[in-house]
């Protein structure tokens, strides 16, 4: 690793951090929610997976497949209770 930047462990509360370098944090593209898994012995830290991400993509693909009419469509049908006694 030639841009190995050498840290300790520090206390926090009961657990232990360490400092990462803002310049390491910018060289990684790293901002708000981050992922820390061990690889082999390792800890990887990489930034989080939006929720939702690839989800418009996603939609517009089942669309092109006529794959989005809805299951239950039959059972949106208002009832004569829905048209005579619901009230909003």
């Amino acid at each position: 690793m030639s841009n190995a930047i050498r840290t300790h462990l520090i206390q926090i509360g009961n657990s232990q951090g360490i400092r990462i370098p803002k310049a390491l944090i910018e060289q990684a593209h790293l901002s708000g929610d981050v992922e820390i898994v061990v690889q082999e012995s390792q800890l990887v830290v990489r930034a989080a997976p939006r929720p939702r991400a690839g989800w418009a993509a996603a939609f517009q693909r089942m669309a092109a497949a006529g794959d989005d009419a809805l299951l239950d469509a039959e059972s949106l049908v208002a009832s004569d209770w829905d048209e005579t006694e619901w009230q909003w």
